[in-house]
């Protein structure tokens, strides 16, 4: 790529900045968002002996599913049918809907952290990879539904998804949960899993924002023929 074609690309995806910045699922996500401050902030209401550690991590937990529900709606774009034709590639696009995301994401995620009073917050940095994994799914599910279905707005159904696979989780063996409370023994071995989900979920992710190989071919244009029966243009004596 010559230099004049570089700075004319960031000059194209700084122009998208604003539009990206409208097209944005804000209902999805300021929903997701809302419910779940209110979520870790009514834990604060409850008695003071039913604010324990073990009950912070189940509520950290939730409020982690109900990010990862809104994040499901991350690439919903019903006008991406449009915006295919501008001269900036889907991972750029995908990658700056989710940069613009990430500082908002990680504010919400500390507000709750702060929020649940400091007696019921399990081990921060542990609950914080489940959340992160969890996050990494939902967007996984959207760009392989964008990549495969080509779906304008997969968020439905990918929120759907992660609630399935949500509950198969739940009814894993004990010997084989990833929700298990700090003091069990595969505290350790479980979040060595969800590192490896928050892996798979980047790669799924990295994988599926690019263009598909192949579009289907455009049809070939008949060719222009003259009055004279000629393909080319008619020739004078």
């Amino acid at each position: 790529m010559t230099p004049g074609a570089g700075s004319g690309m960031w000059t194209v995806t700084a122009a998208l900045l604003r539009p990206v910045w409208r097209s944005l699922p804000w209902r999805a996500l300021g929903a997701a968002g809302g419910l779940g401050l209110l979520v870790a902030g009514g834990s604060r209401l409850l008695p003071g002996q039913a604010r324990e550690a073990a009950l912070g991590l189940v509520l950290l937990r939730l409020v982690a599913l109900v990010g990862g529900l809104g994040l499901a709606f991350l690439l919903d774009d019903p006008a991406r049918p449009t915006t295919e034709a501008v001269p900036v590639r889907r991972p750029v696009r995908a990658g700056l809907r989710l940069a613009l995301v990430a500082p908002l994401l990680a504010a919400w995620w500390t507000a709750t952290l702060l929020l649940l009073p400091a007696a019921a917050r399990p081990p921060l940095g542990a609950v914080t990879l489940e959340a992160a994994a969890t996050a990494g799914a939902a967007l996984a599910l959207a760009a392989s539904s964008v990549r495969f279905r080509a779906e304008p707005s997969p968020g439905t159904g990918m929120a759907v998804a992660l609630l399935t696979l949500t509950v198969a989780v739940l009814l894993l063996p004990r010997r084989w949960s990833l929700l298990v409370p700090p003091n069990d023994p595969n505290w350790a071995v479980a979040h060595q899993w969800w590192a490896v989900i928050l892996g798979v979920a980047g790669l799924v992710w990295v994988t599926c924002t690019p263009e598909p190989l192949s579009r289907r071919p455009l049809k070939a244009r008949p060719p222009v023929t003259s009055p004279c029966g000629t393909s080319g243009p008619s020739r004078t004596s």
